[in-house]
């Protein structure tokens, strides 16, 4: 299976105001995500590819992680959400990677999809109050201030893009899928 378009992904871009580029961009890296790790039954999810023991199961966990606590902690200054609250972070920091191989694929995808739209609407929310400046809302004993929203932003566009590398490479040694866009 392969794919060859390189062509921008102009539908997930919107070059009107900020905020809508910032949400555009990190959703173009979403739907790459979405279709590097589609698809794929329980083996292939914990392919590796060598030296790395990453896997795309580990990564849809992972960022269904970093969704939710961008969303929540980062935006919001609320506690983590269940079940990443549940998890002793400093006794296990690669839980999310690690546990990942022990849960179903269809699980996984769920997880993953459903932070991201909770993500989504959390910042939706959030940027209608205000724009990218607009600083993350609540308290956080550990900062004076929540980081703004852009920052926050330009943070999950670069976790994705890095995941995206990676899981453009495992994705490869599973069926040969190639391409840095989904198919439109």
């Amino acid at each position: 299976m392969t794919d060859t378009n390189d062509q921008p992904a102009s539908a997930y871009v919107s070059l009107g105001n900020e905020a809508d580029m910032l949400l555009g961009f990190l959703d173009r890296q979403r739907a790459t995500f979405a279709w590097k790790t589609a698809g794929l039954d329980a083996a292939d999810l914990r392919a590796t590819l060598a030296p790395s023991p990453l896997t795309l199961g580990g990564m849809l966990k992972h960022l269904a992680r970093f969704e939710d606590d961008m969303s929540t902690e980062w935006l919001h200054g609320q506690p983590q959400l269940a079940p990443w609250n549940a998890i002793d972070w400093d006794a296990d920091r690669e839980w999310d990677w690690r546990s990942a191989a022990d849960d179903a694929p269809q699980e996984l995808y769920a997880r993953w999809q459903q932070a991201v739209e909770r993500s989504r609407a959390m910042f939706r929310a959030a940027l209608a109050s205000g724009g990218p400046d607009l600083p993350g809302t609540g308290n956080r004993a550990d900062l004076a201030r929540l980081p703004s929203v852009r920052y926050i932003l330009v943070n999950m566009i670069e976790e994705y893009a890095r995941h995206n590398g990676h899981a453009d490479l495992i994705r490869e040694s599973i069926d040969g899928l190639v391409g840095h866009d989904p198919p439109e």
